[in-house]
């Protein structure tokens, strides 16, 4: 397999997270927002792509990272994004424009102060396609 799935899977995400009743009102954004940047949101990051073919046919593992970006002083409105952003993506099934979705899993998260006094966390999240 290739990276051919790649903006495919990226489209998905940010479709499915832009249209969720439980993500009303949090800024998604796929580039660096401009201008005012809003107090807390959400901006798809990194991605990292491995061949996952087998005898079923091709595919890819894609582990990729949504960050969450806060001005405030604590964590907790960070990680109550967080969750909500885990509660929407586990689990549920996205249709891509070219191939299709096995599955998505939670890998890891990283909650850190950043030296502007903002708080980012990072969730990492494994997916596997499949070209059909």
């Amino acid at each position: 397999m290739s990276y051919a799935l790649s903006a495919a899977l990226q489209s998905a995400v940010f479709q499915h997270l832009s249209s969720a009743p439980a993500l009303a009102g949090v800024a998604i954004h796929d580039a660096l927002p401009s201008g005012t940047v809003p107090p807390i949101y959400v901006l798809l990051g990194d991605e990292e792509v491995r061949d996952g073919s087998d005898q079923s046919g091709a595919g890819a593992i894609h582990r990729f990272t949504l960050s969450i970006h806060s001005d405030s002083a604590g964590f907790s409105s960070a990680k109550q994004l967080a969750s909500t952003l885990c509660d929407s993506l586990i689990d549920v099934p996205l249709t891509l424009s070219r191939g299709y979705l096995i599955g998505l899993w939670f890998d890891r998260a990283n909650a850190r102060r950043m030296t502007d006094g903002s708080r980012r966390i990072e969730l990492r999240f494994r997916a596997r396609v499949e070209d059909g």
